[in-house]
């Protein structure tokens, strides 16, 4: 079966994750990967199952994977599908919202597999504002990756039930 993982990425943390799924899913799996930044509109047409990752940024999904949900959400609907996002807020409950309002519910109620795989800050990447913003809520000032290995495995065994 030919799998697409499309995801947004800012900073290469969802890319990451993205790519960490594709290798898991490969060994069974034909799968390609479009960075949404470099193709907004990839054709799903040919494949039968489609991930798609967007990373959390002040609790909201990336804007290019919420306009690509809305202007394929017919055709995903007929995919088997995926739904993961990466960010760091550490409280469960806020985690599944951001999870829950990142994709349109129709989406999520039908997805194989949902998940919430952690994130990273990578201030090496980020511009001032983006420092300044993470250490004043965050109380951080350093990189750090969270990428949740487990939850990664969870969701990739979830995908192929």
């Amino acid at each position: 079966m030919k799998t697409a993982i499309i995801y947004a990425s800012k900073h290469g943390t969802t890319e990451t994750v993205a790519v960490s799924i594709a290798k898991k899913l490969s060994e069974n799996n034909e799968v390609e990967l479009f960075s949404i930044k470099k193709n907004p509109n990839p054709d799903i047409s040919d494949f039968g199952t489609v991930i798609l990752g967007t990373p959390i940024y002040a609790g909201q999904a990336s804007g290019k994977m919420q306009k690509f949900c809305k202007n394929n959400e017919q055709a995903l609907l007929q995919k088997k599908t995926g739904l993961f996002v990466c960010g760091m807020e550490p409280d469960r409950a806020k985690r599944e919202k951001e999870l829950a309002d990142a994709y349109p519910a129709v989406l999520s109620e039908n997805a194989a597999a949902t998940g919430f795989l952690g994130g990273a800050f990578k201030f090496e990447e980020m511009n001032f504002m983006e420092r300044f913003l993470i250490n004043k809520i965050s109380k951080t000032n350093e990189s750090v990756s969270r990428i949740d290995t487990n939850a990664i495995e969870v969701f990739v065994e979830q995908l192929l039930d």
